[in-house]
């Protein structure tokens, strides 16, 4: 049938158009049927090739065929060869007068993904638009030397047509991400050439020509002699303020996106960028320029009033970036911050929610570096954000709020009117209204045991007796009263100690709130000790020195219970009940004291933890740049540091190993990915040594995912994120990629991926979305047909590390493993070819009983045997749990001793069932919890 099929399409093609594209479309039919014979696709391949020979046939029918031609290579690699050297062949199709076809004949040499230099520079400069349009924009799939690629693109940014001058700057930019040029005078020519082309007349040009002076620029100062580093980063900077007043609002946006990544700027050109009045310190300040044609200088004046344009920009978006950029660069100096807040609060009164947001995000960046410093003129713009209409700009400015830290009582009297006003005009946002409220109340006792001095009758019930703490406002009042105890500047005393009683009424509301903080038990029983230190402390201290301004804690932890409190007083009813109380109190006290340092060190502590990962994420730019070597010399530093975190509390013991493995993660990610871009003095793998390279990071990434309690949903994202690249790393290289396993991997860790951001309501990041369109466009079900590793590396490309932050307390699972009095000298009895049992003693740490839990026995020939550990035995179990359990093993050899290694994995079930297959093994992959312990035996003697 499909011979017929055949034989009617190679005569229709040459009777009319009509019938020639009825023709095609059973020809293609025929090849995107799996079941059509090679013999019957080899004709038709012969047909198809003939067909284009003629020299009558219309345009329209050649790129059918040629379409036809490309997915006949596609889906039959086999007949890649036979396609190329046919097409390459035939002069016509690569004609000036088919620029159409001439584009399709390209698509179809791609199919084989190798073209010889020679061909591809013969392609690049024909004198078809569209094939060297096509060509630069498609260069990554072609496997052509990077320094061939970079002499194409360089000359093709003088070609007449700007879409190719467009395409050309961008090959460039693509280029550094694979490969590492060395020679500063050849980046200085890429430079210079980028800058003439900062005035071509076309704006798609120019846009181009910002990103390649920023990229590029950008590799200029990492290659200089470093005491010329800060001038080359100056000029860098102010090529591109030169831009800011460009005719066009994306040449602009384009522009303010690149200044905030230049880096290290000198103190007083960022200043000048705020002022279009010349400073006396920039007038004579000049540099070298990066391009020839500008009298070799450039004067640090260029760089005036560069974001005061860019605030007054009429396009948001332009606005929202010039807001972004100086948010990178506020970090740098605190000098320039302050002056940059005087133009930024101005933004919080756009028209713009965007402009709006990113203006609260920098400021947010300023008070986390500790470089906002708010003034009387600030005041009314940012509070007036308390009551926006928007709900992100009310909750982002509450953020700021929330760290910020004023010396004046009268700031502090602005704070608190703000957030009351914002709790009368949008009650809704109640809950996290008292969360800020409690937060500076924490951090400003003095000022909060003021402002509760003054409203203290608002509190008290009227003369009816009536509370009135239905009232919103008298809630954030006795909020705010009950955080002044856990400031380090006054003490319990400070406050009416009726003020906690009554909070104890809104304790539902006020627990929500503070959810965060402390659950509702401890918020109880924190209340009810203050309660009680209120009232002896006027009693029993007169004349004596109570150390209360001492107290602080705010950890639901410390806080003792209500049935201790309660056996505390009643201890205090016998004796001498003076005495006692004031005892009581001094223990307490003391408690309260050892807490509070304690919280103050965890505080230091999270926030160096947290800057020590913001550094982790600046290093995968070195990874994606080729500079491994570079990358991993900061992952061992920050490690190091990490390992200096000490602590009395072992709160932190989860997050430090948890940061201990991620620095693991990235180390072994660097490393794979060493080999997929192309650069000098690179350290090559072999095969089986990538292999085993990856093996370790998918083992450490299942570790990193699955023995850690407590993550938060961006924290499960984000090691989910690191699974993806994992498994697009292996599909990259065809000879280790397992295709179909790690395609079942990859669509299961999307699905995961796609239930978590549906469960938080959050968008995915552009790469996600993108891997997850492109699974759409594989057929995974029918054969090797559909691999395409080009696929897989532009998808790789659009990675980018995103920040991680700990936003809680994390408890590692892991295991002990014993097996008592066993050793080379005293083994375990055994007898050939009869299961032996090996009592183990084994302690578990945070395993709960939903837990499925094995054994992985191995013995030296890799022999392995998996027994499952009853999850019946781990019923009700705490944080650790120790137990004995008497495991057999099967397998014994015909040996007179043999060695077994023992160790305890958890399976991952989030992960495809389908990853590890055995006969009543585990279905699901497995992390270790515990280092291998080696079992010796030794065979029953005879007699």
């Amino acid at each position: 049938m499909e011979e017929q099929i055949a034989q009617n399409c190679e005569q229709s093609l040459s009777v009319s158009k009509r019938h020639s594209l009825r023709a095609l479309s059973s020809i293609r039919s025929l090849i995107n049927n799996p079941n059509t014979s090679n013999s019957t696709l080899s004709s038709l391949l012969e047909t198809l090739t003939r067909s284009l020979q003629l020299t009558d046939s219309d345009s329209l029918t050649r790129h059918h065929e040629l379409t036809l031609l490309a997915g006949l290579s596609l889906r039959h690699p086999h007949f890649s060869p036979l396609i190329s050297n046919s097409l390459r062949s035939n002069s016509l199709l690569f004609s000036s007068s088919s620029p159409r076809l001439a584009a399709a004949a390209a698509l179809a040499v791609i199919s084989d993904h190798t073209v010889d230099d020679r061909f591809f520079v013969s392609l690049c400069f024909a004198s078809s638009v569209s094939v060297r349009l096509w060509l630069l924009r498609n260069a990554e799939r072609f496997n052509v030397r990077p320094h061939l690629l970079f002499t194409v693109c360089l000359g093709l940014t003088k070609d007449p047509y700007p879409y190719v001058r467009e395409a050309a700057l961008n090959g460039l930019v693509c280029l550094l991400k694979h490969v590492v040029f060395e020679d500063v005078d050849l980046i200085q020519g890429c430079c210079c050439r980028a800058v003439e082309l900062l005035r071509d007349h076309e704006d798609c040009v120019r846009c181009a020509a910002v990103r390649m002076v920023s990229e590029w620029g950008k590799m200029l100062i990492a290659c200089i002699d470093e005491k010329n580093r800060i001038d080359c980063s100056d000029v860098v900077f102010i090529q591109l303020c030169s831009m800011i007043r460009d005719m066009r609002m994306e040449v602009r946006v384009e522009a303010f996106n690149a200044l905030g990544k230049v880096g290290m700027i000198s103190e007083i050109v960022l200043l000048q960028t705020l002022s279009k009045k010349v400073l006396g310190a920039t007038k004579e300040k000049k540099f070298h320029s990066l391009g020839a044609a500008e009298c070799f200088e450039i004067s640090a004046s260029a760089a005036a009033g560069t974001f005061v344009h860019g605030f007054e920009d009429e396009f948001y978006e332009v606005r929202k970036s010039a807001c972004s950029s100086l948010g990178s660069l506020v970090i740098l100096s605190e000098k320039f911050a302050g002056e940059a807040l005087n133009l930024l609060v101005d933004m919080l009164n756009d028209d713009s929610v965007t402009v709006r947001l990113q203006a609260l995000e920098t400021m947010h960046i300023m008070v986390t570096c500790e470089h906002l410093n708010l003034e009387d003129k600030h005041m009314h713009m940012f509070l007036g954000t308390l009551v926006d209409n928007c709900e992100l700009v009310r909750c982002a400015a509450r953020k700021i709020l929330k760290l910020v830290k004023t010396p004046k009582l009268e700031f502090f009297r602005l704070f608190i009117d703000g957030l009351l006003e914002n709790l009368k005009i949008c009650p809704q946002d109640e809950a996290d209204v008292f969360s800020v409220l409690f937060f500076i109340g924490r951090s400003h006792g003095n000022f909060a045991a003021c402002i509760i001095k003054e409203v203290c009758q608002e509190i008290e019930p009227d003369s009816d007796d009536k509370l009135g703490f239905d009232n919103a406002r008298v809630a954030a009042f006795l909020v705010l009263a009950i955080s002044v105890p856990l400031s380090c500047e006054q003490n319990v005393r400070s406050i009416p100690p009726q003020i906690f009683s009554y909070a104890v009424t809104l304790l539902g509301r006020i627990s929500y709130a503070l959810s965060d903080v402390m659950n509702q038990h401890s918020l109880l029983a924190y209340l009810s000790l203050c309660s009680r230190l209120s009232n002896f402390s006027e009693a029993n201290f007169k004349g004596e020195d109570a150390p209360l301004h001492e107290a602080k804690s705010d950890d639901p932890n410390c806080c003792p219970t209500e049935a201790s409190i309660g056996a505390d007083i009643h201890m205090q009813k016998s004796g001498d009940e003076a005495s006692k109380s004031r005892s009581w109190i001094h223990g307490k006290l003391k408690e309260t004291v050892t807490s509070r340092c304690q919280l103050e060190e965890e505080d230091e502590i999270w926030k160096a933890l947290n800057l020590v990962l913001a550094k982790v994420r600046n290093v995968w730019s070195l990874v994606q740049s080729g500079f491994p070597t570079e990358a991993l010399r900061i992952l061992r530093a920050c490690k190091e540091e990490v390992l200096t975190f000490k602590a009395e509390s072992r709160v932190f013991d989860g997050a430090l190993l948890f940061s201990l493995q991620y620095f693991k993660v990235l180390k072994l990610l660097t490393k794979v990915w060493e080999q997929f871009v192309p650069a000098k003095n690179i350290h090559h793998y072999e095969q089986g040594e990538l292999e085993f390279l990856l093996g370790k990071l998918d083992r450490s990434l299942r570790e990193l995912g699955c023995r850690f309690l407590g993550l938060s949903k961006e924290e499960e994202l984000h090691v989910l994120e690191l699974m993806l690249v994992s498994c697009l790393l292996r599909l990259s290289k065809f000879e280790i990629c397992f295709y179909y396993t790690t395609m079942r991997n990859l669509s299961s860790t999307i699905s995961h991926l796609e239930f978590l951001h549906q469960q938080g309501s959050t968008e995915p990041s552009n790469f996600v979305t993108a891997v997850k369109k492109s699974l759409f466009e594989i057929n995974i079900s029918t054969s090797h047909t559909s691999y395409r590793p080009f696929l897989f590396n532009q998808l790789l490309n659009s990675f980018s590390l995103s920040q991680l932050m700990f936003h809680g307390r994390l408890e590692q699972v892991h295991a002990e493993l014993g097996v008592p009095d066993n050793s080379s000298e005293n083994p375990v009895i055994f007898v050939s070819g009869l299961p032996v049992s090996i009592p183990f003693e084994i302690t578990l740490y945070n395993i709960s009983s939903v837990n499925r839990l094995w054994f992985r026995m191995t013995m030296s020939d890799e022999t392995t045997q998996f027994v499952f550990l009853d999850s019946n035995l781990l019923g009700g179990c705490k944080d650790a749990k120790k137990f004995t359990y008497v495991a057999p093993f099967y397998r014994t050899p015909k040996a007179a001793s043999f060695t077994l290694r023992v160790c305890i994995g958890m399976e991952c079930l989030f992960e495809d069932i389908h990853s590890v297959k055995g006969n009543g093994g585990p279905k699901g992959a497995l992390a270790y919890l515990c280092n291998e312990k080696e079992v010796y035996f030794s065979r029953v003697s005879r007699g």
